[in-house]
């Protein structure tokens, strides 16, 4: 089954509405929190990543956020911070960040569809594709970082260095 707007109702613009038509698409566990807000949970290959999408009709703004529980050690939060700098330069959409508080890892994203755009489904699918294979992708650096005690540079190398010869 294509994930397409064919199924849509043309007159339906919500974006909200268009994330959860691509939700049970997927089959993914959902809440409608609000008029404007979806919560989505979905199971990845290293954790079960929880995304929460919004609509910001003020600055047309459809915002996601996929967060992770994480319990760092407070000697490990440098090494984290720097880690988080290192990985978001190699982000152009999106980026990660930390929320002391709650303990989560945080990825956020906004698509600007100012003007009255409209998402369609397969910009909704990448959006929330990207954010979990994004999250997926440093989980294990981020992993080397705090329970390995890599520095930054070095768990990056190891995740994504460049392996020379054959095998």
């Amino acid at each position: 089954m294509s994930l397409s707007e064919d199924d849509l109702d043309p007159y339906d613009t919500d974006p909200i509405d268009r994330v959860e038509y691509t939700a049970e698409h997927y089959g993914w566990r959902f809440e409608r929190v609000a008029s404007d807000q979806i919560a989505i949970e979905i199971k990845a290959q290293w954790r079960t990543y929880s995304i929460t999408l919004a609509w910001s009709g003020y600055d047309q703004t459809l915002r996601l956020i996929c967060t992770y529980e994480l319990g760092p050690t407070a000697a490990r939060m440098p090494a984290l911070f720097e880690l988080l700098n290192t990985m978001n330069d190699r982000c152009w959409s999106g980026a990660f960040t930390w929320w002391e508080k709650p303990q989560l890892m945080v990825y956020r994203y906004g698509l600007i569809l100012s003007g009255d755009m409209i998402a369609s489904p397969e910009q909704i699918d990448t959006m929330i594709g990207s954010a979990v294979d994004t999250c997926e992708r440093y989980y294990p650096v981020i992993q080397l970082v705090l329970w390995e005690e890599k520095t930054a540079n070095e768990a990056m190398q190891a995740a994504f260095g460049r392996t020379f010869g054959r095998a």
